[in-house]
């Protein structure tokens, strides 16, 4: 009798010890899940060779070997001289670990990597594509606009590693602009290119998973704009900046493959604050840039 009950003993931990392996493994799929929606990344700044790290929402986080902190970026500008502005400059990456070479990028959204240009004021935005010169080396031609600090964010995929991003602040010669504030809108509707664009929050808090839904019309005639093109692949693609640059988050469509009137963007922000968000759409070959600013509580 003694036997049989350590006998069924046993037979329930072992069954118990499976069931709570299978609800771990089940628990860990769904996360990714959620990641893969939103693209995020819940590091904080890290300092690399002199640039400055931020979170990024971009990838699904790390899972190769290649981790962001091994990775570092050389920066060099027009060719060793002090850029200016209204002049084209030439800016080179040079991507290495551990003193080698990275020579295999992943394509992503059809570029090898995603160049984004900001004013320290934010005011000024650019989204561009170097080329990939080979041995790490990534080249690109960008015309400040005026004089100031700007900063660059690298987002790329090496091969081996998952999505990081790296980044460097750069002072422009010449006359600076006045510098703008950055504050939240009133309303989020604006008016560009002849579409009006609303953008909602299903909520609005910081740390929390949230919704980001763009709902495009006609601004003449409010009819809902239904023939957006893909823009590097999917219905849009969006940026967002704390209001100090140091915050970095780049988001991709639940719905690659729409054409509006709606897109939906799922995101998280990292902290409360003041954030700049840059939604891009492409409409009859044309790249529409939408900026809205909001004060995440």
């Amino acid at each position: 009798m003694k036997r049989s009950l350590g006998l069924a003993a046993l037979l329930g931990l072992a069954v118990l010890t499976a069931c709570e392996s299978e609800t771990k493994a089940i628990k860990g799929d769904g996360e990714q899940m959620n990641m893969s929606h939103d693209h995020h990344s819940a590091h904080g700044p890290a300092k690399t060779n002199g640039a400055e790290g931020s979170t990024h929402n971009h990838g699904g986080g790390q899972t190769g070997e290649l981790q962001e902190k091994d990775v570092n970026v050389s920066w060099t500008y027009a060719d060793g001289q002090a850029p200016e502005a209204g002049v084209d400059t030439k800016i080179t990456m040079a991507f290495t670990h551990d003193g080698k070479a990275i020579e295999s990028f992943e394509t992503t959204h059809e570029q090898k990597e995603h160049l984004i240009i900001v004013s320290k004021d934010l005011s000024y935005f650019h989204h561009i594509h170097p080329e990939y010169q080979g041995g790490g080396v990534f080249e690109v031609n960008n015309r400040f606009p005026a004089g100031g600090d700007y900063k660059l964010i690298a987002d790329f995929v090496p091969e081996g590693g998952g999505a990081m991003n790296k980044s460097a602040w750069l002072q422009v010669k010449g006359a600076p602009l006045p510098a703008a504030p950055v504050k939240p809108d009133g309303e989020r509707v604006k008016t560009v290119d002849g579409l009006r664009v609303t953008l909602d929050f299903d909520r609005l808090a910081a740390g929390q998973e949230l919704m980001l839904t763009y709902t495009i019309e006609d601004a003449e005639t409010g009819a809902p704009v239904t023939d957006l093109q893909p823009y590097l692949g999917a219905v849009g693609h969006v940026v967002i900046l704390s209001e100090d640059a140091e915050q970095y988050l780049h988001v991709h469509p639940m719905d690659e493959k729409g054409s509006g009137p709606k897109a939906e963007f799922m995101t998280t922000f990292p902290h409360a604050g003041i954030y700049k968000i840059w939604g891009q759409f492409q409409r009859d070959g044309r790249v529409i840039t939408v900026p809205f600013v909001v004060n995440v509580p």
